[in-house]
């Protein structure tokens, strides 16, 4: 009797210790140098960044000074009135990504994508035509099906923190690094994180969570704020492993993420430390430090982004991260009348006079007055235009720039040609 009260408690246990492990085992984990897939194997990174969707950035748009979202907002808002620019973002948040290009990068070869978002998407603060505090969610939820459907990995990235952690247009902030010397802007960080963490905790096509990009531009005072980011980082950190012991955490460096040196030994057992680099020679000279830090904390490194580049660049820095086994996201997946993407927005007629008035200086409401177009129908079409033409079956295809990533713009024709037929003969 004692032996089968014995046995049964250790099949008990047996069974616990199983049932954990498989739980465990549906989630990236971290080993050494390695990041581990859900089946256990090492998996590097290849894909894009979701850039513009979430966070709409100037450049992209073919602006200059009107660079961050919280200026195109008003640069639009000045052309065709706020209600008319909310409808303008609903739209555009619709249109800009889709399942079908969620299934497009699958078929490019992509294994898994970054995505940036901004802070105001999870409070009442007014972003991208809407004051809800589940907005962000909302278009989260809808993302990560299309990519369990297609097997197709996220990492979250906060783009734009509370206060600002860069103190440029990158942060959607007011030019300066206030997070670093907020409290209240900390606290709101970590607990829309946690929120964040809470909701998608048992989600396995996430890899984890990108804490702050790109923190304390190289503008600011070293010194003052480098000693700040990883404590706050362990403060971030706490706050999401309170709910959720499932995802990698990723921790950007200081100085545009390109700075390890504020950084000790590991506090957890899921971190991953991630750089970017654009415009460097493309050569292992350039990710030694990164290499070396990797070896000595034997913890797994990451390029978050880079490229912005010429195709023979983008060709010779991915195969030197990968001959490093240094996993990455290119910068970006789409953009307006450009080939240094996967694809691009073909530039609608009349669209020059809206860039010209993003560009025109204007100081006061009389220079509102005078620089507002003389036609605006046009300009109303102008941006209907835009809209549709940032659908993927309008964009076109930069070939050069996917065979550069070693992606095949040949297969991913074939693959959605029959994937339209299956679809078509059901």
């Amino acid at each position: 009797m004692r032996q089968k009260m014995i046995f049964s408690v250790l099949f008990v246990l047996l069974v616990s210790l199983f049932t954990a492990t498989q739980a465990q085992n549906k989630f990236f984990s971290t080993k050494g140098k390695e990041i581990l897939a859900p089946d256990g194997k090492p998996f590097i990174l290849r894909g894009t960044n979701l850039g513009n969707w979430l966070v709409p950035e100037g450049y992209m748009f073919k602006f200059s000074n009107v660079n961050s979202p919280r200026l195109i907002n008003q640069t639009l808002s000045e052309l065709i009135g706020p209600a008319a620019t909310d409808s303008f973002w609903k739209v555009y948040l619709t249109n800009y990504i889709t399942a079908a290009d969620i299934r497009f990068l699958k078929n490019a070869g992509v294994n898994s994508i970054r995505v940036p978002f901004n802070y105001r998407l999870f409070t009442s603060e007014k972003y991208m035509g809407e004051s809800n505090p589940e907005h962000g969610f909302q278009l989260l939820d809808n993302l990560l099906n299309w990519c369990r459907k297609e097997q197709l990995y996220v990492l979250l990235d906060m783009h734009c923190a509370p206060g600002g952690q860069t103190g440029d247009n990158i942060d959607d902030g007011d030019g300066y690094p206030f997070l670093f010397e907020s409290e209240a802007d900390q606290q709101l960080t970590a607990s829309i994180w946690q929120r964040i963490a809470a909701r998608y905790k048992n989600d396995p096509i996430i890899i984890g969570y990108d804490l702050l990009n790109e923190p304390i531009a190289t503008y600011f005072d070293a010194t003052k704020f480098n000693h700040k980011l990883e404590p706050l980082y362990k403060r971030i950190a706490s706050a999401i492993r309170q709910v959720d012991q499932n995802h990698l955490l990723f921790l950007g460096g200081a100085q545009w993420d390109s700075n390890f040196a504020p950084f000790g030994a590991p506090f957890d057992s899921k971190l991953v430390y991630t750089f970017h680099k654009y415009w460097t020679s493309p050569t292992k000279e350039v990710i030694q430090p990164y290499v070396d830090f990797s070896n000595k904390y034997q913890v797994p490194i990451y390029c978050g982004e880079t490229g912005e580049n010429t195709n023979e660049w983008i060709d010779s820095f991915r195969t030197t991260l990968e001959a490093a086994r240094i996993g990455w996201h290119f910068w970006p997946y789409k953009k307006l009348e450009n080939n240094r993407c996967f694809v691009q927005i073909n530039k609608p007629a009349v669209y020059d006079s809206i860039i010209h008035y993003a560009e025109t200086p204007k100081n006061n409401f009389a220079d509102l007055r005078k620089a507002r177009p003389q036609d605006m129908q046009a300009i109303r079409g102008a941006l209907a235009a835009y809209l549709e033409a940032c659908k993927l079956e309008k964009c076109r295809l930069n070939d050069g720039y996917l065979k550069a990533l070693g992606f095949s713009a040949k297969e991913v024709a074939l693959k959605a040609a029959d994937k339209n037929k299956k679809t078509s003969s059901k």
